[in-house]
């Protein structure tokens, strides 16, 4: 088996599938700081909430659970389960629908009045809330050093890792000009999937993050589903972070250089600290990063066998990482033949949906 891509998703496949008994050849290109790749953020949200789709609330929530027993497994905080606030306009909106979903789940969640959820962050304004979801477990995941400790317990658990830039041939992966084949191939290369396997319904898109230098720690996570924003407390002294998550410019390369955030991406993010924290809307900026999103239009992955022994694996269109070692067993079930993949994630026409993520479309 060969899984090409050592982003969370890949890694976390690779280690799932030797610890199942199969023998395993990771591949990556990039090295663990480079601001390219695609785990490379400094967080990532893990929760459970998703609209009406039990689905993702389900392996959400599976997530969550082997997000704590990594902690215990790698002896470190990587998932920091503080939890995470969605902050609603409407008291019937995507809040209410999603709380009506994890409680039928048995997923812990409460409906706050906003000015109960108030009382959890040094400064709320509140004034144009009519709900607040709690999900008390959900939290803060880091994700880059998330990627790097799987992908060390991958190695410990036998998976060989090679360094290099790796092309398509059938079963065969050509590695810096060499070809390897296996039994079965997985391409789990995010952004770079469309360029590799044109025609896939996946769009690239720049993503601007920004952290804000406000010291505030042990809030919960927060998300704002209507403005299309999400943050959390500072984080390993990065900073608050505060980020629009309305999709960037399609045609996004991922191998271009990364320098500096947009200037309308820390406007947008300073309009809304003075919307939602007013205190902090002055706050000079901390840690910055120009990102990438691999959309699908419906938010619904891209998981398929394109040809006999060969899968392509991505479109996590901004919210996959969270649900990376649930989706890795589920996965590894479905390549060693013991389930069968949900035609949702096939090669079919998809129409634009909001629904999944805190995006402006999807």
């Amino acid at each position: 088996m060969i899984v090409v891509g050592a982003g969370i998703w890949g890694a976390s496949l690779a280690l799932r599938l030797a610890e199942s008994g199969r023998q395993v050849t990771l591949v990556e290109r990039l090295a663990g700081d480079d601001p390219r790749r695609a785990s490379a953020g400094a967080t990532r949200l893990v929760r459970s909430a998703h609209g009406t789709s039990e689905f993702y609330a389900r392996m959400a929530w599976q997530a969550t659970r082997d997000w704590l027993a990594l902690n215990e497994r790698a002896g470190e905080q990587i998932f920091l389960p503080q939890g995470v606030m969605w902050f609603g306009r409407e008291a019937d909106g995507w809040e209410a629908r999603s709380a009506e979903v994890l409680k039928n789940l048995d997923i812990p969640c409460t409906l706050l009045d906003p000015a109960e959820a108030a009382r959890f962050y040094p400064e709320l304004r509140h004034d144009d809330l009519a709900t607040v979801l709690h999900e008390p477990e959900a939290g803060v995941v880091r994700a880059r050093r998330a990627t790097e400790v799987i992908t060390g317990l991958a190695q410990d658990a036998g998976v060989t890792l090679i360094r290099g830039a790796a092309g398509p041939a059938g079963r065969q992966v050509v590695i810096d000009g060499e070809a390897m084949t296996a039994d079965q191939v997985v391409w789990a290369c995010g952004a770079w999937l469309p360029e590799l396997f044109p025609g896939l319904p996946i769009t690239v898109t720049r993503q601007d993050t920004t952290h804000f230098a406000a010291g505030w720690t042990g809030v919960p996570a927060f998300c704002d589903y209507s403005a299309s924003a999400y943050g959390h407390g500072d984080v390993g002294g990065h900073g608050m972070k505060i980020t629009s998550d309305v999709e960037g410019e399609p045609g996004f390369d991922p191998d271009s250089a990364r320098g500096d955030i947009l200037p309308a991406s820390e406007q947008r993010a300073r309009d809304y600290l003075a919307r939602r924290f007013p205190s902090l809307a002055g706050v000079p900026l901390g840690l910055t990063q120009v990102c990438q999103y691999a959309l699908t239009p419906d938010g619904e992955w891209v998981i398929t066998e394109i040809e006999d022994g060969v899968w392509v694996l991505g479109g996590d269109s901004g919210h996959g990482a969270k649900h990376a070692p649930a989706l890795a067993t589920y996965l590894t079930s479905v390549l060693t033949g013991e389930a069968a993949i949900d035609p949702r994630f096939g090669l079919h026409q998809r129409d634009s949906v909001r629904g999944l993520r805190t995006s402006g479309e999807t």
